[in-house]
């Protein structure tokens, strides 16, 4: 069960929401529409004792 992001298209409230089912209606918690998009997700990842946050670039040189 992936937690997703979501935005509404009326209110702009950005929010998460656990989904169930592939076929769920989601909903936005403030103005409680249905006009909502998933956005992509931010991406972390933590080693050791450090904590490092993706920038969204690759660092790979071919």
């Amino acid at each position: 069960m992936p937690i997703y992001e979501y935005k509404c298209l009326d209110c702009n409230e950005s929010f998460e929401k656990l989904v169930l089912k592939k076929d769920e209606l989601i909903q936005c918690p403030k103005c409680k529409g249905n006009n909502v998009e998933r956005i992509m997700s931010a991406f972390a990842f933590k080693s050791g004792d450090n904590f490092t946050p993706s920038t969204g670039s690759s660092s790979c040189s071919t």
